[in-house]
């Protein structure tokens, strides 16, 4: 395709040109600011597309456990935010794993983390860090065998579909607190409650970050 290049000169034909002329010529007359606006857009593109490995739509897990069960089960099931990991984070997502053979987790969209966590007049919009990295950052955990993002303010509807061997939340819910627990105990599904290690929390750092700048 005929392209040409802008000079102070007026226009050049690129195709009169030889190729090492064109490069050089190229290198010479783009502005540095057109570069990085361009860098930029095709390192968005090449994020929005990478697709890591370990996340699932709720129809693709589904069917890769219906395919090799024995793989999968007994699975386990948890759900959150996980909006900034910390550790108090991977000591439960360690607890969860150590009661199955595979965890899935159930990550809320940033739709859902907004309807959750609405924002407060002292407090940044949550969440903080957007869907697509929270979930690779979990599903980069070694304890972590796949991550599906949910638009829902509960997990009822992965629960139902996947429905898992063992759902764990941590030890801050009971039985009747949690919206999720009369369907694990409609199929036969386990509830554990687990202990939380480390009480630390996104919001505890957002608002000691917030008290640093006061």
């Amino acid at each position: 395709m005929p392209f040409a290049f802008a000079s102070p000169k007026g226009k050049l034909n690129a195709n009169k040109l030889t190729d090492t002329h064109k490069f050089k010529f190229f290198i010479c007359v783009v502005n540095p600011d057109i570069i990085y606006r361009l860098s930029t857009i095709i390192y968005n593109s090449v994020l929005t597309n990478f697709e890591p490995e370990g996340i699932y739509s709720l129809s693709q897990l589904q069917k890769a456990i219906a395919l090799n069960p024995n793989q999968w089960r007994p699975l386990v099931f948890t759900n959150g935010c996980f909006d900034l990991i910390h550790v108090g984070h991977v000591r439960y997502l360690k607890q969860a794993k150590s009661l199955g053979k595979t965890l899935v987790v159930g990550l809320n969209s940033d739709f859902s983390v907004q309807k959750i966590k609405p924002q407060t007049s002292n407090s940044p919009p949550r969440p903080i860090v957007e869907e697509k990295q929270r979930a690779e950052v979990l599903a980069s955990l070694k304890m972590v065998d796949a991550v599906v993002i949910f638009e829902e303010t509960t997990a009822i509807n992965i629960i139902k579909t996947l429905q898992p061997d063992i759902y764990v939340k941590g030890g801050d819910y009971t039985i009747s607190t949690l919206p999720e627990a009369p369907t694990v105990m409609s199929y036969g599904g386990k509830i554990e409650l687990v202990e939380i290690e480390i009480p630390s929390s996104t919001t505890n750092i957002i608002n000691r970050i917030l008290s640093v700048r006061k």
